[in-house]
């Protein structure tokens, strides 16, 4: 009895030590990377399922360095990793140690055949109208491949993005590069900031050639706007760069971008040395006296320049972002300089020649923050509204030695010297309000508000002898202030194969310039309409049609209105006009787009009608050319634009464009009719050829036309550039050489021809070699990094 009362004892004080046993949790941890890089692999599935039935337990995914971890009370479970593109990795073995299976580190393998499928079978990347846009929608065949943001513009029609990253539009630079609709440090094409979003992370392009009146109403060449994805948690990116070229072009930049679920961080730092040579000309030929002057010289531009970029996007919640963001760069400037001068009597004989040397040096602190708030509505996705704020400012502050030396003949010693004290504060304020009132009715709604406040204190002193003495004539302190005021209303009304819309912005320009060295002031407020019209028509899945109609303007420039003399060549001058007024232009297009088996196609017939047309006017005086900006008469143009790309293989991509187009020119300046005709053509034709061992070639040849001028003509020229990357590690890291004109023809040749003078300039910049090494690290692949300065 007693033994069987213990033996029941200890049957019970087992069961129960089972039963413990049983629920006590298991903890499964371990590290995902890949087999070829060792990176980590970040959210890839982790699934445990039981061996008998293979019935899913549990599951959870790597986080963004690769580790994962999962509980478990089960013991009878097999382990199974999968990510696309890598082969699913199966583990059935592992041993429990203190209630724990730690795994280690994983090695998951590449799975190529997989990824062949997915490239083939997935949506492939297409552009669609969307009234005032085209929308380039990129789909698995581009997003999968790891590529960054430039690289991915550079499969945008229309776009071209070249070796070392300078983003064109329709063959044009000066695009405005936009993120999620608003402006954006990462956005900043002087940077490496582009290069830290990578593909998966875009949903769209939009690419906008004719802006709405929703679009503030002075000229770009375009805009482009990047729509990222609302997937948040993306881990780190980021490269290091090393750039190097001839002539001197050294350079350094680290880029890192982290996205967690609430905030995306991003910084990027960069310093470096170049110098930007210019070789110029000129020939200045006095009809009335047969007397001729030619110079001739060797201008550098040396900078050595530091910046850094600082930003976050905070996720407040799934339908409101916050945006602050900063950049700091200072630049130091050497600008050395020497001009030869030769003058020539009516006889062709040699009266005088000398030497004119400048020594220029200058530091430009410059920087820039911004405020961006977005709230999106829950009952649709286009539902937004959008506050903003950005600030820029940058300083120079310039100090020149010019020195007269003569070499032959009539003493023309004249030694001078400069100071610069340059100041400028651009603030820009928006709200833009959306909403889709039906799946066929949308309207927009906003406001801008620009100030612009510039001052330019310049002095010129010349050499009598003893002393350095103000040449009042010369010297200025040049005060401008710009406010513009726009809002704006837009209403679009959209079914699947028609759209229409219509908006109207109104801006109010209130400007004012001082000479206060000579109390001189030009004040000008003046209201313009700016209305748009757009409306596109699906022809079938591959030909669409977009008519567009927008009136733009141009507001004279702070160089444009300063009477400021550069007088680096005292014998060619450019002074600006205070009494400057804005052009207008009305521009009409017609665009399509379609394809023909691997090909697409763009093309456009447009007609830009432009009154107070700003032009300039050279004028001679005791041998001496000025050169002044006017307002003079209209300008009519009419043309036909086409650009194409063409793929027929892989490892082979063709891209050109053709634009052409004919102008007529009426006007009237000082007694004198500027009436005349001509036209203006330019080419491009590009390829991308994949070469043996993952290198790239790139070669683009551009060429430009000749065309008359209100007093002259402009000569034409042909460029080659050209590109080589080579991937290495996996895509991890590339090497780039780049070389632009290569034969050294880009040359700008000008000339002037009045009844009693003549003039000839000409300018070159030369071949320009780089090379950089970039590494990319997180997900994608390495980021191209030029190394270019703040523009």
């Amino acid at each position: 009895m007693r033994f069987s009362k213990h033996l029941f004892i200890l049957f019970i004080f087992l069961y129960c030590s089972t039963l413990l046993a049983q629920s006590k949790e298991i903890s499964i941890v371990g590290i995902l990377v890949e087999e070829a890089s060792m990176q980590p692999i970040p959210y890839a599935t982790i699934a445990l399922f039981k061996n008998d039935s293979k019935d899913i337990i549990g599951g959870t995914t790597s986080n963004d360095i690769g580790e994962f971890e999962l509980v478990t009370s089960s013991t009878n479970f097999f382990i199974e990793i999968s990510f696309m593109g890598f082969k699913t990795k199966t583990i059935t073995e592992f041993k429990i140690q203190n209630s724990k299976i730690n795994l280690g580190r994983i090695k998951l393998s590449e799975d190529n055949e997989i990824l062949d499928e997915v490239v083939v079978q997935a949506e492939v990347s297409k552009t669609v109208f969307k009234l005032d846009k085209r929308v380039f929608n990129i789909g698995k065949d581009i997003s999968s491949t790891g590529a960054s943001a430039l690289e991915v513009l550079n499969n945008v029609p229309s776009v071209t993005v070249n070796i070392e990253g300078e983003i064109s539009l329709r063959g044009s630079a000066g695009v405005q590069i936009l993120i999620n609709g608003k402006p954006s440090v990462l956005a900043d094409e002087s940077s490496n900031a582009l290069g830290t979003i990578t593909a998966d992370m875009i949903e769209s392009i939009e690419v906008i050639t004719n802006p709405s009146a929703k679009y503030e109403a002075s000229g770009t060449a375009g805009i482009l706007n990047i729509i990222l994805k609302k997937e948040e948690k993306k881990g780190w990116n980021g490269s290091i760069s090393l750039n190097t070229g001839i002539p001197d072009n050294h350079s350094i930049g680290i880029s890192l971008n982290r996205r967690t679920e609430k905030f995306n961080l991003f910084t990027q730092i960069g310093a470096g040395y170049r110098s930007l040579p210019r070789e110029s000309s000129a020939i200045n030929t006095n009809l009335v006296d047969d007397e001729v002057i030619y110079s001739d010289g060797l201008a550098y531009r040396d900078e050595t320049f530091y910046n850094i970029t600082l930003g976050t996007d905070y996720h407040i919640n799934d339908l409101n972002v916050l945006t602050l963001s900063g950049n700091f760069a200072y630049e130091i400037e050497d600008q050395p300089s020497e001009t030869n001068f030769r003058f020539f009597d009516a006889n062709d004989v040699l009266q005088s020649s000398w030497l004119r040397r400048e020594t220029t040096e200058a530091t430009n602190p410059k920087y820039q923050y911004e405020f961006n708030y977005k709230k999106q509505f829950a009952n649709n996705d286009e539902h937004a509204l959008i506050l903003s704020a950005l600030g820029r400012f940058f300083g120079k502050d310039q100090s020149s030695q010019f020195e007269n030396i003569t070499e032959s003949g009539s003493d023309v010693d004249s030694d001078q010297q400069t100071d610069t004290n340059f100041k400028q504060a651009d603030y820009t304020f928006k709200v833009d309000y959306t909403n889709p009132l039906s799946d066929t009715y949308t309207i927009e709604v906003g406001a801008q508000y620009v100030i612009n406040d510039v001052g330019n204190d310049y002095e010129v002193r010349d050499f009598d002898g003893a002393t350095y003495v103000v040449n009042q004539d010369l010297t200025n302190n040049f005060e401008y202030n710009q406010k513009v005021l726009g809002v704006y209303f837009t209403g679009a009304y959209e079914l699947e194969k028609l759209g229409i819309k219509a908006g109207l912005r109104l801006e109010n320009t209130d400007l004012s310039t001082l000479l206060t060295n000579t109390n001189d002031s030009n004040a000008q407020n003046f209201t313009n309409y700016f209305p748009s019209v757009h409306t596109s028509y699906k022809l079938s899945d591959n030909m669409s049609l977009q008519l567009g109609f927008s009136r733009r303007i141009f507001r004279p420039r702070l160089w444009d209105l300063n009477p400021f003399f550069n007088i680096r060549n005292n014998f060619n001058i450019r002074i600006g006009n205070p009494d400057l007024q804005p052009e207008f232009t009305d521009s009409y297009e017609l665009t399509s787009i379609y394809k023909i088996g691997k090909t697409s196609f763009s093309s456009s017939l447009y007609y830009k009608k432009t009154s107070d047309v700003i032009e300039r006017v050279a004028t001679f005086e005791d041998n001496i050319t000025t050169t002044i900006p006017q307002n003079i008469g209209t300008n009519g143009s009419i043309g036909f634009e086409t650009n194409g790309k063409y793929s027929p293989s892989k490892w082979l991509t063709l891209t050109g464009d053709f634009n052409y187009n004919y102008f007529d020119r009426n006007g009237v300046f000082e007694t004198q009719s500027f009436d005349f005709s001509g036209r203006q053509w330019s080419t491009r034709l590009g390829s991308k050829i994949g070469l043996p061992a993952d290198i790239d070639l790139e070669l683009t040849g551009r060429y430009q036309s000749g065309y008359e001028t209100i007093q002259g003509e402009v000569s034409g020229f042909a460029f080659l550039d050209l590109g080589i990357r080579k991937k290495i590690f996996k895509g991890k890291a590339v090497i780039n050489l780049g070389v632009r004109d290569v034969f050294e023809s880009r040359i700008s040749e000008t000339n002037v021809y009045q009844p009693t003078f003549e003039t000839y300039s000409f300018d070159q910049r030369g071949r320009f070699v780089t090379l950089g090494l970039s590494y990319g690290f997180g997900k994608g692949e390495a980021m191209t990094y030029s190394g270019g300065r703040r523009r």
